[in-house]
């Protein structure tokens, strides 16, 4: 009989093993396709900046560009939702949320997937293909402006970011089962987080009062008045 429980204790870890694998496969997918897309923020500061100038320099303004700007802002921004929910870093009320045990935390992320994010997301996909595929057959361009450029594109984005919001809900689902059953949540990717000023202190050997002289030094040099 012991031997039995232990084959089954010894079975239980290597599915949770290699599901955690499964998880953070997919979390990096989510990585990968959130850090790719942030690259547009790039092109729409360089676009923004180019157009400024086009229009008040040169007197050369181009009436698409307000439409481009749009669409490649909301594509970053459509494109980041899976890659901020691997990261656990949508904006939650967790006033109280932070200090509940990780099985009551799961239980209530669990709840609210299934009744919430699962039916609003999946709706999102499915509009988002409909949509997409009617901008495609039509050849859709922009009304907004003249010469308005090609809405399809766009809306192409639509669906693939509801898919990898689908997708990696269900990573969450699953965290959120695992933790039910083991009392702790499965670890996450690392990635950029912010930078703890306190923490890098320590690594760097400096103290306060070392910034407060070197502040001192910066503002009145030595030799010059006060």
């Amino acid at each position: 009989m012991s031997a039995i429980r232990a084959a089954v204790r010894v079975a239980v870890f290597l599915g949770i093993h290699a599901m955690q694998k499964l998880l953070l496969t997919i979390d990096r997918i989510s990585t990968f396709v959130g850090q790719t897309f942030s690259w547009l923020i790039m092109a729409l500061t360089l676009m923004i900046t180019w157009e400024v100038f086009s229009r008040y320099a040169l007197d050369n303004p181009h009436p698409w560009a307000f439409d481009v700007m749009i669409m490649l802002y909301g594509s970053v921004f459509m494109m980041a939702g899976a890659y901020t929910l691997s990261k656990n870093g949508h904006v939650r009320g967790d006033v109280l949320y932070g200090f509940f045990p990780p099985r009551l935390q799961a239980g209530l992320d669990l709840a609210l997937y299934i009744l919430f994010f699962i039916p609003g997301v999946f709706a999102l996909a499915w509009a988002g293909y409909n949509f997409a595929a009617e901008s495609w057959a039509i050849n859709e361009h922009s009304n907004v402006t003249a010469n308005g450029p090609p809405v399809y594109p766009f809306k192409t984005v639509l669906p693939l970011a509801g898919a990898f919001l689908l997708v990696q809900g269900v990573v969450e689902i699953i965290r959120c089962v695992i933790c039910l059953q083991t009392g702790e949540w499965p670890k996450r990717v690392d990635d950029v987080e912010e930078v703890d000023v306190d923490k890098l202190k320590e690594m760097v050997h400096v103290k306060d009062e070392d910034i407060a002289k070197l502040d001192a030094f910066v503002v009145h040099p030595k030799g010059s008045q006060p």
